[in-house]
């Protein structure tokens, strides 16, 4: 069997129950790497990213111990859709090497991408197969006001810069209706893992 794992995208909209997915294939032993953790590492401080962030947005978007303000940053480019464009294009490339980078160490029959915006960014071109977790819309927003102590417009927004589901579903070769409780998503992921198992590069 080769020693190369193949590579699952993991995503879902904001309150899909994604991360309860990734935890579980993770106790699963399955090598899981997060986009995000990915993109808070390449905006540490005395990393490039960083510097050349606050050399186009300002000071403003640091903190006093000069680490990058996410909020202040977020602000800025939920605001304007150019800014946005320019952060990604600064960004994306230098996450998807951590990725990689971080991917080709994994020593399970394959790997895991979780990504929230797997689809929008492109990282699903590093992927063999994407499983996307699926929630109803109210429920989704339900779930995260809750968790994040947020207001409804507030999700609505972030919904709104996401994929839509419909576009995220087109990409998925497995989906995961997750509208039950956490004991039954877990049963899921155990059934999905034996069958990802049995697959060679992702698919059939």
């Amino acid at each position: 069997m080769s020693t190369h794992p193949w590579i699952l995208g993991l995503t879902g909209g904001i309150g899909s129950g994604k991360s309860a997915v990734a935890q579980h294939f993770i106790d699963l032993g399955v090598h899981l790497v997060d986009a995000d953790h990915a993109a808070r590492w390449v905006v540490e401080p005395g990393k490039p990213a960083l510097a050349k962030i606050a050399g186009h947005f300002g000071s403003d978007v640091l903190q006093a111990d000069g680490q990058l303000d996410r909020t202040a940053l977020r602000n800025r480019i939920f605001a304007d859709a150019d800014e946005r464009r320019w952060l990604e294009a600064l960004l994306h490339p230098l996450i998807g090497q951590e990725i990689i980078q971080y991917l080709a160490r994994a020593e399970s029959p394959y790997a895991i991408l979780v990504s929230p915006l797997l689809v929008e960014s492109g990282q699903h071109r590093l992927t063999q197969r994407i499983l996307v977790v699926d929630a109803p819309e109210q429920l989704q927003v339900e779930r995260t006001m809750v968790r994040d102590q947020s207001s409804n417009e507030q999700v609505q927004a972030i919904l709104r810069a996401q994929a839509s589901r419909e576009e995220r579903l087109r990409h998925a070769h497995d989906v995961l209706l997750n509208d039950r409780d956490l004991h039954w998503l877990q049963t899921e992921v155990e059934r999905l893992h034996s069958y990802y198992l049995t697959l060679r590069g992702g698919q059939i």
